[in-house]
């Protein structure tokens, strides 16, 4: 059977009732990807979780190559993310979280993408935020790709981290000790030192949770907020941006916090579509 030459890189912190769906999504997937990397970030479940990824290498470890890196000590995403492209061995990296999941299609479409585009970095796609056992999303055949340049990325994140393929040989990594925005602060780093990245019109990743939080929380809104701060002061220390622009982009993003909010406080949610089929998630 072919095989597409990714390495697929999912993060596990007490997920024991989640990952298997989002390895059954990689499974499912209609061009298989070469090897997944299940990073244990030090659980604290009691084994759970531990337990579970050996039987789904057991289980599902005949069909490709299927590894669990266990990390020491628990130290976020970026640093299992981290570990886990460290030791991948194909050109292409995907990214995807325990409690998501990917559409049949979405390795065969970007993969295929990215090879006609061999100029392209990174790409991603939108996610729909879905509930549980939602039917298929019919993808249309009408789709378009466009650039997602440096002004536009400033603006706002448009690359959730479930949606990314990237090509490994990227010199960058996620910023290890960031709990908020280290996948945004990773995408700048890598569009503003030259690299050209693209966003696919098609949604082929499934998120099954609102993004900051059921219901939305004001306390994440706020981390979200200061880690987008972070990631334009680390920016302008590494003089990647200037100091007016980090200004002004640090007023904007309060700016930003503001609103939702606003909004979060009035509706009760963070977006204004309910969860389900069909809710986007940028």
């Amino acid at each position: 059977m072919e095989r597409a030459p990714v390495s697929v890189i999912i993060p596990c912190f007490n997920c024991s009732g989640t990952i298997e769906r989002a390895v059954s999504s990689v499974l499912r997937q209609t061009l298989l990807p070469s090897e997944v990397f299940l990073v244990d970030d030090a659980s604290t479940d009691g084994g759970a979780t531990a337990k579970k990824l050996v039987e789904i290498k057991e289980l599902f470890g005949h069909s490709m190559r299927m590894e669990i890196i266990r990390l020491k000590n628990n130290s976020g995403p970026a640093a299992a993310r981290n570990a886990g492209w460290d030791t991948a061995t194909q050109p292409y990296i995907v990214f995807l979280d325990a409690d998501d999941a990917w559409h049949p299609g979405k390795i065969d479409i970007q993969y295929r993408w990215m090879e006609e585009h061999p100029d392209i970095a990174l790409t991603g796609h939108p996610c729909l935020l879905m509930e549980e056992n939602s039917p298929a999303v019919p993808l249309s055949d009408a789709w378009s790709a466009h650039e997602v340049g440096k002004t536009l990325l400033l603006f706002s994140n448009r690359f959730q981290t479930p949606s990314v393929m990237l090509r490994r040989e990227i010199p960058y990594r996620f910023q290890q000790g960031m709990n908020y925005c280290e996948d945004y602060l990773l995408w700048l780093r890598i569009v503003l030192n030259g690299h050209k990245a693209c966003r696919i019109d098609l949604p082929l990743a499934f998120l099954f949770k609102p993004s900051f939080g059921r219901g939305g929380l004001s306390r994440n809104l706020w981390q979200l907020s200061k880690g987008e701060m972070k990631a334009f002061r680390t920016i302008r220390e590494e003089g990647l941006i200037s100091g007016s622009a980090r200004l002004f982009f640090t007023n904007y993003i309060f700016l930003k916090y503001m609103r939702r909010f606003g909004i979060s406080l009035f509706s009760g949610r963070l977006f204004s579509g309910s969860a389900g089929r069909g809710t986007e998630q940028a």
